[in-house]
């Protein structure tokens, strides 16, 4: 594994846990002031929240859609260009094609569209008395791997229902991703059971740093998000989590402690693939 240049060894991250409202321009403008506070704190790379511009649910997706490049995704360019950052746009509802989507957009210091993560793993589940979700009703899936290059490390890009796809985060892992980001809206049935718990084990299986960044919590929202904003270590260590408020989580990102990690656990040159493999079908 190559480990970028000393000065480049560790990074700050920041998460921010934007608390949401039905006010579109708002929670625009609100998130670029949150990116912008962050960025003063010498973070190199910046993630909003899964659906940061819009109220989560099936109901919401067609009214708050739109085009990418489009409205909400021109400020993030702007703001990622103004402070130098790389931004990771959590997600919003796209509209291409008269197909409606989940998506990711991830913007350069220079405010170039980097790469765009359709959410490949649709979020319909049914936990009786508990919780009924189909996000198939509106949205379709997407069919691609989603990673971008920074001077500091590969990251692979998922979103919310796509962390519990161990295979995915595998694929990323391969490709050199050291950084996984899951902008995830889990709830209050999901949260406390599964939000921890799947961050921990994609850390550890892979041993990379996974970070996930979700919507501040707002009881009296159609769909209430579980928040705890998280930064956990190859080793499984949880190095920093948010409460439900809104907030921006902070952490360094050091990449000599995940090559140390994979130094004493060697599990990539233990695998066997002689018995098994995660095959992908897609480029």
């Amino acid at each position: 594994m190559a480990l970028p240049g000393s000065a480049m060894a560790t990074f700050r991250l920041a998460l921010i846990q934007l608390q949401v409202s039905p006010i579109k321009a708002d929670n625009v403008t609100r998130a670029c002031s949150l990116v912008r506070e962050a960025a003063k704190q010498g973070v190199k790379i910046v993630s909003l929240p899964e659906c940061f511009n819009s109220p989560y649910g099936t109901k919401y997706f067609p009214e708050y859609a739109e085009k990418i490049p489009g409205e909400s995704t021109q400020k993030l360019s702007e703001v990622a260009k103004d402070c130098g950052i790389y931004l990771i746009g959590g997600s919003i509802p796209e509209e291409d094609a008269g197909k409606l989507y989940n998506t990711c957009a991830v913007f350069g210091p220079d405010g170039t569209l980097l790469v765009k993560h359709r959410k490949i793993h649709l979020f319909d589940i049914d936990v009786p008395g508990k919780i009924t979700f189909q996000e198939s009703k509106t949205l379709s899936p997407g069919d691609s791997f989603s990673t971008f290059d920074t001077p500091y490390c590969r990251v692979g890009l998922g979103i919310c229902y796509d962390i519990r796809f161990a295979e995915l985060a595998q694929i990323y892992a391969q490709r050199g991703c050291q950084l996984l980001v899951y902008p995830g809206a889990f709830n209050l049935t999901t949260g406390p059971a599964h939000w921890e718990l799947l961050q921990r084990s994609r850390a550890v299986d892979n041993q990379v740093y996974v970070a996930t960044a979700s919507p501040a919590r707002d009881d009296k929202a159609s769909y209430v998000a579980w928040g705890h904003s998280t930064v956990v270590n190859p080793w499984g260590e949880v190095l920093a989590k948010a409460g439900t408020e809104e907030t921006i989580v902070y952490s360094d990102i050091d990449l000599k402690k995940l090559a140390e990690i994979r130094q004493q656990i060697p599990i990539f040159r233990q695998k066997r693939s002689d018995l098994y493999a995660v095959e992908v079908k897609k480029p």
